[in-house]
């Protein structure tokens, strides 16, 4: 079975089996996560889950990032789970459309502390969960999706579950059990794509949680089925609808890294989107046009990315809510044309009201562009006709932040500087993540966390 090959895999790797890639790779993703979870806590998101979190307590095992006191470490690492994602300002491997790293850091973070694990141990732990995230995403390319799930909260529960497994020190037949029993907890309905709800925010906490729920029952004793991911009534024949291809979980596992591939976002907002910002961005150059300028926008989007962000409310009215903004490709536009940039202060309640805005998201045009690469990986064009006649025609290859563009060291910083509001303290704590292989313990890093945002 597939889980056993994946349990047999997880539980002998160490920092030192890590190629430097790898763990470089996995050092940028745990920064890219603490900064979108300091951001989300900074700037109010997320409170219901941390609220809740918070009451659940429990033993002082963790504290989840930016807490201030320790809870039980399902509960922690429910609460890092939804800031990580609450912005959705996350990073996404294109292949699998699947958030890696907030299903995996907040496992690591709050079973790391419980077992006193050091941070080579976490770095290890969370590149495992990268990499699982990412393989399991990409046995059905866009298939949790096109069933309505949303593929982060399918795959997260296992992800989590393998996480807590390896910093435990779970042998192959536990960890076995581990997997089982957290794919029976797969989920995370899209339905909130047709409201003005923020559900999605709130899968990765379930999922984290669900996973270090799973590897203690585990422990405990309990059994799970390791027919979880390939049998007639596992997670892919109950929540996908593409084709499967489970070598892709399973083909050089330890040597060929997905966790190298993992895109880091440079907005907040859905990532099937990307790409056509970025296209509207090349076809604007220099020039000084303003959206008063513009007559027609026609966007030519991947046509499994249509109706994720340019649903029927797309374009025709205003978001329903500031997450409904970042699902709405049409007003996102627009709002990039105004403003010149796409920033979390993009996606606030005064900025979704703006009735220029609107109209100039009515003048956007939706052609499909097929491609037979993923949604997430796909080129993207933009033409813009001026008031004048002149027209402006561009198109990218990828979207940056993506695999084949990757931001930068420095454009990352960058960005996690800015997640901390560009605190005195945002420079430390982002040489402490980046050396967390050196570290022996993590305190230094979730206080420097809670000093930059403090949990209410």
């Amino acid at each position: 079975m597939t889980s056993t090959i994946l349990a047999e895999w997880a539980s002998t790797v160490t920092v030192a089996d890590l190629p430097e890639n790898v763990r470089h790779a996995a050092a940028r993703h745990l920064l890219d996560g603490v900064g979108n979870a300091v951001a989300a806590q900074r700037l109010g998101y997320g409170r219901p889950g941390w609220t809740v979190a918070d009451a659940l307590g429990g033993p002082p095992e963790a504290r989840p990032l930016t807490g201030t006191r320790g809870l039980s470490a399902p509960a922690a690492a429910f609460a890092t789970g939804v800031m990580v994602h609450a912005l959705d300002f996350d990073d996404t491997h294109a292949g699998a459309l699947v958030h890696a790293t907030a299903v995996s850091l907040p496992a690591a973070l709050a079973v790391g502390q419980q077992v006193s694990a050091s941070g080579a141990d976490v770095l290890t732990a969370a590149a495992l969960g990268l990499e699982t995230a990412c393989r399991l995403g990409e046995v059905s390319p866009h298939g949790f999706h096109a069933r309505g799930v949303h593929a982060t909260a399918a795959v997260g529960p296992l992800t989590a579950a393998l996480v807590a497994g390896h910093l435990s020190k779970f042998d192959t037949e536990t960890l076995v059990n581990a997997l089982g029993i957290a794919g029976s907890s797969s989920s995370g309905l899209l339905e909130f794509l047709d409201t003005d709800a923020d559900t999605k925010a709130l899968h990765p906490g379930s999922a984290s949680m669900n996973g270090v729920l799973a590897a203690r029952l585990a422990a405990a004793g309990a059994t799970g089925p390791s027919s979880v991911l390939e049998g007639r009534r596992g997670i892919y024949a109950a929540l996908t609808d593409r084709p499967t291809n489970f070598a892709a979980l399973t083909e050089g596992l330890g040597t060929r890294w997905e966790a190298t591939r993992i895109g880091i976002k440079p907005y907040p907002s859905c990532q099937l989107m990307h790409v056509t910002l970025d296209a509207v961005t090349k076809a604007l150059g220099d020039s000084a046009v303003q959206a008063s300028d513009v007559a027609d926008i026609e966007v030519f989007v991947h046509p499994d990315s249509s109706p994720f962000v340019c649903g029927p409310n797309t374009g025709v009215a205003s978001p329903r809510s500031t997450y409904d903004g970042k699902f709405d490709l049409p007003w996102s536009v627009a709002a990039l044309l105004h403003d010149g940039a796409i920033t979390v202060s993009t996606y606030t309640d005064d900025s979704i009201a703006r009735d220029d805005v609107l109209v100039t998201a009515r003048k956007v045009r939706v052609t499909n562009l097929p491609s037979e690469v993923p949604a997430a990986a796909a080129s993207g064009r933009a033409v813009l006709t001026l008031t004048d006649g002149r027209v402006l025609d561009a198109s990218v290859g990828g979207s940056q932040g993506s695999a084949g563009f990757p931001l930068s060291d420095d454009r990352l910083l960058e960005k996690f500087l800015a997640n901390c509001g560009n605190d005195s303290r945002s420079t430390e704590l982002s040489d402490r993540i980046l050396g967390l292989v050196d570290e022996t313990d993590l305190t230094a890093i979730l206080d420097l966390a809670a000093a930059i945002a403090p949990a209410p």
